[in-house]
């Protein structure tokens, strides 16, 4: 059994931060606890006061396997993620084929299994017509359900409303949706389109997929989860006015309706379209400084339950394409920490906030088993970070396969040195465990 010991570290968990050793045994945390004394053949890491965090678990991500590979794939991401912080990740059904059935979606672990730097988990999704193939998903084995309400590929947009209260009435498992209105975004498309062509401004891309577009997705969806009692997650929130159908008041494991934001809309306002271009263009559109603020707000007042990445990788030939043309969406899995960092190095959130929204807080929400927590007994998905070790974004040191970031020039103020997945030492220092792969994560359903 490998053992590792971690010495002298600042451990951030639940809202603390102490300063203690860590002993790993084989996959799990076995002790925490002052001047542990090495085992024999334990491997000894120092970690000379970086802090200690339980692994990032990201909600959203797309790692574009199958049939879109040519963006990204399953190994090229999660090594990213791994060299980010990102222990975990949860990829969504709009691959080609879709994850609209079980063999499909039993096919993606397949390949995860082999080629994930990382743990993982996949959603399923619904369609207007595979509501029997839906109840068939092992709420033990799977994430979720993955609805698209908006802004769908294929034929997974959701827009048929008996289907939608049969699906919210007929599974206790967390339904994620993407909600922007689809008929709303149609007129103000070709508004736009009759004026301009395919080279609309970017500027007015959140004019397009605008704030009405958001909160009459987002406040349907709510409103029937409320009538059905169905576990609603709603994905990147963009707007301000959205923030105010969430409640702050109960504890997030009694929530039925959660909320999560993105790292690019707490990092980009609208401003940023004139130097970031289509790099920034994401659905739902990165929106005005003030829909930032109230994105804050919201965050640090626990209305907004989760912070994730919605990784979303395009090529760069992809991207500098006209408005018409660009696909939205781009890569963040290795910087969304770095990035959060950034915000605590400038007093915005505190690093336990960060550990909550991104570790504890998905956790919770998803009823994952024994991860997101640094505690004795649990999975040892760790990660050292050296708050004071600075590094700057660039084409070189960007680990997607994409080649691509929109953080490209942003000096990140700390530095993910160490990365532990299932006690095994995956990211060290540049390097990597190339053999070693993560685990299918399960959960206490």
């Amino acid at each position: 059994m490998k053992i590792t010991l971690i010495k002298n570290a600042n451990i951030v968990n639940e809202g603390k931060t102490i300063n203690a050793d860590v002993l790993i045994e084989g996959k799990f945390i076995k002790t925490i606890a002052n001047d542990i004394t090495a085992p024999e053949n334990a491997t000894v890491i120092d970690a000379n006061g970086k802090y200690l965090l339980p692994g990032a678990i990201d909600d959203q991500v797309h790692f574009r396997e199958p049939g879109l590979t040519h963006k990204a794939n399953i190994a090229t991401e999660s090594r990213a993620a791994a060299a980010g912080g990102i222990t975990t990740f949860i990829e969504m059904p709009n691959t080609v084929p879709q994850a609209t059935t079980q063999e499909e979606l039993e096919k993606k672990f397949t390949t995860a299994s082999t080629d994930s730097y990382v743990n993982y988990s996949f959603m399923f999704g619904g369609t207007n017509d595979n509501l029997e193939e839906l109840l068939k998903t092992d709420p033990k084995q799977v994430a979720g359900i993955k609805l698209f309400l908006g802004s769908s590929t294929g034929n997974m947009l959701v827009d048929d409303e008996d289907v939608l209260r049969k699906i919210f009435s007929s599974t206790n498992m967390v339904i994620s949706v993407h909600c922007e209105d689809e008929g709303t975004i149609r007129r103000n498309f070709q508004e736009y389109k009759d004026k301009f062509g395919d080279d609309i401004p970017l500027k007015y891309h959140p004019i397009i997929r605008s704030e009405e577009a958001c909160y009459l997705s987002s406040s349907k969806a709510i409103e029937l989860a409320k009538e059905t009692g169905a576990r609603l997650h709603i994905f990147h929130l963009s707007t301000a006015k959205e923030t105010a159908l969430f409640r702050n008041d109960i504890p997030l494991k009694d929530k039925k309706i959660t909320a999560e934001v993105c790292v690019h809309h707490l990092t980009f306002e609208d401003k940023d379209y004139e130097t970031k271009g289509t790099f920034i263009k994401w659905n739902p559109a990165v929106k005005s400084a003030s829909d930032r603020d109230g994105l804050w707000k919201a965050l640090l007042d626990d209305r907004i339950d989760v912070i994730a990445t919605d990784h979303a990788p395009h090529t760069l030939e992809e991207k500098q394409n006209v408005y018409t043309k660009a696909p939205s969406g781009g890569p963040l899995v290795q910087h969304a920490l770095p990035a959060m960092i950034n915000f605590v190095k400038e007093g915005k959130i505190t690093l336990e906030k960060v550990v909550e929204k991104m570790a504890h807080n998905p956790a919770i929400l998803f009823e994952v088993e024994k991860r997101g927590y640094v505690k004795e007994g649990f999975y040892a998905d760790l990660v050292l970070v050296d708050l004071d070790k600075s590094w700057t974004a660039t084409k070189e040191n960007t680990l997607y396969k994409c080649g691509w970031t929109p953080f490209e020039g942003t000096e990140f103020k700390s530095t993910v040195t160490q990365t532990f997945i299932n006690g095994n030492l995956i990211y060290d220092e540049g390097n990597f465990d190339d053999i070693t792969k993560g685990e299918r994560i399960t959960f206490n359903r």
